[in-house]
């Protein structure tokens, strides 16, 4: 899922993934990440009937123990337990696939002549390495290493 948190994420993936989908939600993505002096280990998930508070809470219970037994990380943090949201991250292979033809904003590390920094699109592909989006007629090939983010453009959906 996340590079972020490396094994750390593995682990919490193994995990939750299950637990998750046994109550017949989706595990979108799983993030751990420093913020100032706080760890924070977060959770996305989804379904296709969206997700509720509701469902965030009954997530956060049911891997609240499980975590603390399994006992992946070393630090205090923060369990959030939530959906990903209109303008979800898209960070995997899956999330790219699931969304082609979709429109998306993307926040390149550096500007790309013509389009600069930051541009909307639609995703044309999307691979392990590379996607492809489609910027007003225009095709750009560009390295997801490269890229801060792309998201789904909920105002252009």
């Amino acid at each position: 899922m996340a590079k972020k948190g490396g094994g750390t994420v593995e682990a919490v993936t193994a995990v939750v993934k299950p637990i998750i989908e046994q109550m017949g939600l989706e595990l979108w993505d799983v993030r751990f990440v420093k913020e100032g002096a706080q760890y924070y280990l977060r959770i996305f998930i989804d379904s296709e009937n969206g997700i509720t508070i509701d469902d965030c809470e009954r997530v956060s219970r049911a891997v609240d123990l499980p975590l603390d037994e399994a006992d992946p990380i070393q630090q205090s943090y923060c369990l959030e337990v939530s959906s990903p949201g209109v303008e979800r991250e898209l960070r995997t292979e899956e999330h790219l696939r699931a969304f082609l033809g979709s429109p998306v904003l993307v926040k390149m590390i550096r500007p790309i002549e013509g389009v600069g920094k930051e541009f909307s699109g639609i995703l044309e592909d999307g691979g392990k390495t590379d996607v492809s989006i489609n910027v007003d007629g225009r095709i750009l090939n560009i390295a997801r290493k490269d890229a801060v983010y792309i998201k789904l453009d909920d105002f252009n959906i």
